[in-house]
């Protein structure tokens, strides 16, 4: 980069060789300085950038589960379906999140899990099955539960016709007198 400055001012056709040397010199020092200045500065935003990544980490760290809840949207498995069990996250903050497989280990006494569903085989016989899901991150925080099988099978589903002819149609309700 020194070079460049003595090329610009032997370019001026300066005939003095002390006012060139000392032009060099002083372009020299120049460039010397700047890079030192723009060395400095680099240093001071890796300086910076590294410390907001500590207190981001930090903060995302602070973001811990104090509890787990289970919410169950039936009070009985189905036979021959995949049955939904919903854990939520109580985090430090207070914030309910929900959790799935990538934070819960699910484990039951009778059928399989995929994610958060369970699947029930048509041919099981008990009317009950316990569930345990433990918390990844902190094992001591763990779950278990059991849920009952329901028994009476769901008739076959209406039709679409069905269903619009009783929309077109409505049942009037007797009144009790």
């Amino acid at each position: 980069m020194c070079n460049t400055g003595l090329a610009f001012l032997i370019n001026l056709k300066i005939e003095s060789k002390f006012y060139i040397f000392y032009n060099y010199k002083t372009i020299c020092q120049h460039v010397v300085w700047h890079n030192i200045v723009t060395t400095v500065k680099k240093i001071r935003l890796k300086k910076y950038l590294l410390i907001a990544f500590i207190i981001c980490s930090a903060a995302a760290n602070a973001q811990k589960i104090d509890s787990i809840y289970i919410n169950l949207y039936t009070d009985s498995l189905k036979k021959g379906t995949y049955n939904y069990i919903n854990v939520d996250g109580l985090f430090s903050n207070g914030s309910y999140l929900p959790l799935d497989s990538t934070h819960i280990i699910f484990t039951a006494s009778a059928g399989k899990f995929s994610g958060n569903s369970l699947w029930i085989d048509n041919n099981f016989t008990d009317e009950k099955v316990t569930i345990k899901v433990v918390l990844k991150q902190n094992p001591s925080l763990h779950k278990e539960f059991e849920m009952y099988i329901k028994r009476k099978q769901d008739g076959p589903l209406r039709t679409v016709n069905e269903i619009l002819n009783e929309i077109k149609n409505p049942k009037k309700k007797k009144k009790n007198n």
